[in-house]
């Protein structure tokens, strides 16, 4: 049953994938979601259902436009993948490893603006607040439900607390160094703190700290290939969502494991 469930949570991540595709290339510059339908941005001709399936089109079509030929991007592809890969992982958290399964559509909810979020900021160096304003009251729900779910409202209160104390600490950062962040990061930081810390607080350290590890190595490998220099912007949202994927993934043996050497 467990491995249907993952099968599911694996088609469903395609789905979302291909919604979120039309997500990162629409909310940057304004437009809807919603209407007008998917379009080639070469020929503008529509795509038509059978075009529209998650990967296969995109393999049967060889990464081209059917009408006019014009190559689409791998980044779609990607897209569905990562977050196909996402919500089989969150399944695996939940499902697997723990036996919380009303924490799985905060996480999966979580994990689909995860993946909008990295590639908008990639491309436009921008969190915005379209998606990222109004996921804290829909995390705060989902979060409680799971709270109701697991009849463990502590995590609830750690998740208030995880949240307020990772906001104040960007918030903090971007006073101290102008320019290193922008407000967007800081109000993304309360919607992971919030979520890392209903884990536990071994998750958020971990999720936390995990975010300027691999940011910070991402900046080296840059600056050693000549691709960026001291005043180079580096998205850090990409980098957020690493390190909180690594936190919910790992973050309480690895904060043990941490403990353990220090005793």
């Amino acid at each position: 049953m467990t491995a249907v469930l993952l099968a599911l949570l694996g088609v469903l991540g395609l789905a979302v994938g291909s919604f979120l595709n039309v997500v990162i290339h629409r909310v940057p510059a304004g437009l809807s979601v919603v209407r007008p339908a998917s379009a080639c941005p070469a020929c503008g001709k529509p795509v038509r259902p059978r075009d529209n399936v998650p990967v296969l089109s995109w393999l049967v079509l060889r990464g081209r436009c059917r009408d006019c030929g014009e190559p689409i991007s791998v980044r779609y592809l990607v897209v569905e993948l990562v977050t196909a890969a996402a919500f089989v992982g969150v399944g695996l958290r939940f499902l697997v490893l723990e036996d919380a399964p009303g924490a799985l559509p905060a996480f999966a909810y979580l994990a689909a603006i995860g993946v909008a979020l990295a590639a908008i900021d990639l491309d436009v160096h921008r969190l915005p607040n379209a998606i990222v304003l109004p996921s804290y009251p829909v995390l705060a729900v989902l979060l409680a439900v799971a709270c109701w779910a697991g009849d463990d409202w502590s995590a609830g209160l750690r998740a208030v607390i995880g949240g307020v104390g990772l906001y104040a600490l960007y918030f903090l950062l971007v006073v101290v160094k102008p320019g290193g962040m922008g407000f967007g990061d800081v109000k993304l930081a309360g919607l992971l703190g919030a979520a890392l810390a209903w884990c536990g607080w071994g998750t958020l350290a971990v999720g936390a700290f995990g975010a300027f590890l691999v940011g910070g190595v991402y900046a080296v490998v840059l600056v050693l290939a000549g691709r960026a220099g001291k005043g180079s912007r580096i998205p850090f949202g990409p980098w957020m969502i690493a390190g909180a994927a690594l936190g919910v993934a790992v973050g309480e043996p690895l904060w043990r494991a941490y403990l353990d050497l220090l005793v």
